[in-house]
């Protein structure tokens, strides 16, 4: 028996196919929503922290996170040699800047100005 199906027709099956690689596209790209940001910064003024990838805080992330853990530190047969991190110092990313805070030049703190109550 023949399939009298519209999903079966080639046409179909070439926009299905389209479907699944424009999917794969959209999330494998390396700035989408599931990546990492075009340009890795820090929060700075009015900025609340977000998600930094584990990658772009040093160099030697995998290193990094293997002496953290204690990997391979009991080992008497090869012994570990000094660690040394090789850190990513990344910029800072503000909305405002922040001014000058003005203080007096003889800064003179009297007592008794507010009343006390008891």
């Amino acid at each position: 028996m023949a399939s009298t199906r519209n999903r079966n027709t080639p046409s179909n099956y070439n926009l299905e196919q389209q479907k699944y690689a424009n999917s794969q596209v959209y999330s494998l790209y390396p700035n989408s929503q599931y990546g990492e940001a075009f340009s890795t910064t820090l929060p700075g003024n009015g900025l609340l922290p977000g998600q930094v990838p584990w990658n772009k805080l040093s160099s030697n992330a995998p290193d990094v996170e293997s002496f953290l853990f204690g990997i391979n530190s009991t080992n008497l047969v090869n012994p570990v040699p000094c660690f040394t991190p090789r850190l990513s110092y990344l910029n800072t990313t503000n909305i405002y800047n922040k001014e000058a805070i003005l203080m007096p030049e003889p800064l003179v703190i009297e007592k008794k100005q507010r009343p006390h109550f008891t």
